[in-house]
């Protein structure tokens, strides 16, 4: 693993553990050449996905870029970084898994909100404003209205007769 900081080709790993609900490595490391301490990640990938973009391009699934929207969308939220951590590491598992060598980009979308939608209202609507790009304040309080509606539904279903 090349040193961040200075660009040192081998560095050392001083400490060794799981992270993520088990599913990735979490090494602690050390440049012999500047000093310099940094942490890496190491996760199975089990294949190699492609996801093609609403234009008709098509880009190799990146985790990261998932995390960075899921993160916008949960920013000054209650959520702890590990269980922001967990949701990530879920949903490309379930990317990886589904034995598809190609996704499209509104299927990914989809999976997110359906795992915000569970976790923090907020952060479902913020997601989805962008993902569903909301123009103007009305589609704001149409998704709203859906949403309350979609919650009274399941409120009334849970209750006994």
């Amino acid at each position: 693993m090349r040193c961040p900081f200075c660009a040192e080709p081998d560095t050392q790993v001083k400490d060794s553990r799981p992270a993520e609900d088990q599913s990735a490595i979490r090494r602690r490391r050390v440049c012999p050449s500047c000093g310099a301490r940094f942490t890496t990640y190491e996760r199975a990938q089990l294949r190699e996905v492609m996801v093609r973009k609403k234009d008709g391009g098509r880009e190799p699934f990146d985790r990261e870029k998932l995390a960075r929207a899921l993160r916008i969308a949960m920013r000054k939220r209650p959520l702890a970084e590990e269980r922001i951590e967990q949701l990530v590491s879920g949903l490309a598992r379930r990317i990886e898994t589904l034995g598809e060598s190609e996704i499209a980009s509104g299927k990914i979308g989809e999976m997110a909100m359906e795992a915000l939608s569970d976790l923090d209202a907020v952060a479902y609507v913020r997601f989805a404003s962008v993902y569903k790009d909301f123009n103007e304040a009305a589609d704001f309080e149409d998704f709203a209205a859906a949403i309350r509606h979609a919650a009274e539904e399941s409120k009334s279903a849970k209750k006994p007769s």
